[in-house]
């Protein structure tokens, strides 16, 4: 006789009120079953914003269109929400990426701000090979309350931004590079070896992670209006 069970799901309903932040279901590693029940659920409970993180393009369009209709995916970042937290009137961040192969995490980045309702930009393309893209966009880049910078192979953008900008900088170590890169461990030491004072860093391809430590940084300066 087979066993069969609904999958255990206990949402924390109330963290947006202990942490300014809503809870998020990270997809990978999930079993395909208990993802088919969440989707499902939140494909119907509109009134309940929820962002999915981690679903890979072929786990998403593997379910019924019924249900995949009803969310807003994006295969680059693998990231769905069936509804956004409400627009914030105030604040803004800028994405910096060294390179387009950094795209999937600085996508994941800006999805996870727009999602929780803040304003964002990407300024892509910026890597320190050609110093002058970078020095063409830092005017913009400083008009943000807060910046996350995504880098891999040696992570200078990071040091490199942070001798540029006085704003609070999120650093996000990607997996890009060969050899001796490592999967983004030589990007992450560098990063947290960097020279530029008061850098934060985050793990390894954690753009969601990123984005949270911004949102916090943006809760600070504009706390919401009940």
């Amino acid at each position: 006789m087979t066993e069969k069970s609904t999958p255990c799901i206990r949402f924390d309903t109330d963290r947006p009120k202990r942490i300014g932040l809503p809870e998020a279901v990270f997809c990978e590693g999930k079993p395909r079953r208990a993802l088919h029940t969440l989707l499902q659920r939140f494909a119907q409970e509109k009134n309940t914003p929820i962002l999915f993180t981690r679903l890979s393009q072929d786990v998403f369009y593997s379910f019924e269109e019924e249900i995949t209709r009803a969310y807003d995916y994006d295969a680059l970042s693998r990231t769905a929400w069936n509804a956004r937290m409400p627009q914030r009137p105030e604040g803004r961040a800028a994405i910096v990426s060294a390179g387009t192969a950094d795209g999937a995490v600085a996508r994941e980045v800006s999805r996870t701000l727009t999602y929780l309702g803040w304003t964002c930009e990407r300024f892509e393309d910026c890597g320190v090979a050609g110093l002058w893209r970078i020095q063409s966009v830092i005017d913009e880049i400083n008009k943000a309350d807060v910046v996350v910078v995504a880098a891999g192979l040696d992570a200078a953008l990071a040091s490199v931004l942070g001798g540029l900008t006085s704003r609070p900088l999120i650093a996000v170590p990607t997996s890009v590079g060969y050899g001796v890169a490592e999967g983004g461990h030589a990007a992450l030491s560098s990063m947290l070896s960097s020279c530029a004072p008061g850098l934060a860093v985050m793990n390894i391809d954690n753009g969601y992670g990123a984005a949270c430590a911004a949102a916090r940084i943006l809760n600070a300066i504009y706390p919401p209006k009940n």
